[in-house]
């Protein structure tokens, strides 16, 4: 698809640590990914900066050298990174090269942790990318950045580009996609920054207990905040999901937004999927019958018209995997199946990795994450489980609904935002929803969904097809970008 002209485009940059088809990690990339996309396909001229990791597969993604690069100052040293660019018709995507800190087989961390230099490896990707806008004469009307990996971009516009002519004007939207990851690190790596200690470390900068926190320069210094769910933009400014940082964010609610992500309706649209055994839509639900028959045969499972109900997760406590432990041999008592992929914490793998000899015949637990797999559960399920502690805005509950397949999530986040409760009196709801967070709550609300699985079945045709046509593109996502780019341009010129 192309650009639509429309009147006043606006010239975006977009900045992420991560984005598809290049580097992933989690969900940041997919709506790195997606989100520049749907942007330009509305009319406006945007950029997207990452830095090119090993992982970049240059060849496969004709991520060719300009023959330019910019050099910016790392404590004492210079340090220069090489800029690439891929195109695909519709943006640009810009890379900055630098083998010390780019050229590694992970892209934040090993299995000892974090690496230890990645306070100095983005500051010098944030530093490199204002200056890249520079030499490529891109002239934004608007910085978008997300999380702490490129949080001081805010923070630089505003201490070291304020008069600048290219960039003294651009306005800046800082995106939290978890606010549980705010890039903290040592006092003494100050000097890596480039920031003036007097001015920026204090209690109204970048100081927190004695230390930097990265995500709190990108809040107080972006002229807009957004989040990725109107409930989550809520409950980060209450001290339970908070993350410390629930005060800050209080005070800056006026410029604070939730915008729920989109999903790929080509990739996840079950009429078109390559990777399910039939394709089907709410007009022909034939096909999902076939794609829980060949789904229970991949993973040596007994036929039956018994409810499937799945998981397709992180195995981590934010997901409410102990929750499902916890009520798993009451649940299994019922008459369903129940299928898992993922992987994540050692201690739930190893727990779940039993539950196929354990309840042979109707346990399933894949552990690892194969992504075609992925697309031929949520088409052969019939009850998708998200029983998640927190949930900032999820994709996986979308993909369900528009596979006809039917959500039970806990009442946090995205989660509360996309899946309506089902209504027995009035019939109405895409989903089924518990709000606390006990195993007790789970275990009746699959029992209530069980009960209306087994004994209201044009009811629960209904419900699926309630979900499969609901629209969650990314092309609505994008438009409620673009009005607060706008009050961030605004704001950003007062």
């Amino acid at each position: 698809m192309g650009k639509s002209a429309i009147q006043n485009p606006l010239n975006i940059v977009i900045v992420s640590s991560e984005a598809v088809p290049y580097a992933k990690t989690g969900g940041l990339a997919d709506v790195a990914g997606a989100l520049p996309m749907a942007l330009a396909e509305i009319g406006h001229n945007v950029s997207l900066f990452i830095p090119l990791y090993k992982a970049v597969d240059k060849k496969a993604h004709s991520v060719k050298s300009l023959g330019k690069s910019v050099s910016v100052p790392v404590s004492a040293r210079i340090e220069t990174g090489a800029l690439y660019r891929a195109g695909n018709g519709v943006y640009d995507t810009y890379f900055i090269g630098h083998e010390g800190y780019f050229d590694r087989d992970e892209l934040y961390n090993t299995v000892k942790g974090d690496y230890p230099d990645n306070i100095e490896r983005f500051a010098f990707f944030n530093l490199s990318v204002l200056e890249a806008i520079r030499k490529l004469g891109l002239k934004p009307d608007l910085i978008h950045v997300n999380d702490w990996q490129t949080s001081l971009i805010p923070v630089y516009l505003k201490a070291r580009y304020r008069n600048d002519p290219a960039l003294g004007s651009a306005a800046s939207l800082l995106t939290i996609h978890n606010l549980g990851y705010q890039g903290r690190f040592d006092a003494s790596q100050w000097h890596l920054l480039g920031l003036g200690w007097d001015e920026l470390y204090n209690v109204a900068g970048l100081e927190y207990f004695g230390g930097i926190n990265l995500l709190k320069g990108g809040i107080l210094f972006a002229d807009m905040i957004s989040t990725v769910s109107k409930t989550y933009a809520e409950q980060i400014q209450g001290p339970a999901q908070g993350a410390g940082l629930d005060r800050l964010l209080r005070g800056r609610s006026s410029n604070l937004c939730g915008v729920l992500n989109g999903i790929d309706d080509k990739e996840w649209n079950p009429a078109i999927d390559p990777f399910i055994t039939a394709r089907y839509s709410d007009k022909d639900l034939g096909g999902k019958k076939i794609c829980k028959e060949k789904l229970l045969e991949e993973l040596k499972l007994d036929q039956g018209p018994q409810p499937v109900l799945a998981m397709v997760t992180r195995l981590t406590e934010q997901k409410g995997i102990d929750l499902l432990l916890g009520c798993l041999d009451r649940l299994m008592s019922k008459e369903i199946k129940l299928v898992i992929l993922g992987s994540g914490q050692s201690k739930y793998e190893k727990a779940l990795g039993k539950i196929g000899s354990r309840y042979p015949g109707r346990a399933s637990a894949r552990i690892g994450f194969d992504s075609n797999l992925s697309h031929r559960i949520i088409a052969g399920a019939d009850i998708f489980l998200m029983p998640s502690r927190y949930e900032p805005c999820g994709l996986t509950q979308m993909y369900a609904l528009a596979y006809g397949t039917a959500p039970l999530v806990r009442a946090t986040g995205g989660l509360n935002d996309t899946v309506t409760g089902f209504d027995p009196k009035t019939g109405s709801g895409n989903g089924f929803k518990f709000d606390e967070y006990t195993q007790g709550a789970l275990y009746r609300k699959i029992c209530e969904a069980l009960d209306f699985f087994n004994g209201r079945p044009e009811q629960w045709v209904k419900l699926m097809k309630r979900g499969m046509t609901e629209n969650h593109s990314w092309a609505d996502s994008a438009r409620k970008y673009e009005r607060l780019y706008k009050r961030a341009i605004g704001s950003a010129g007062k």
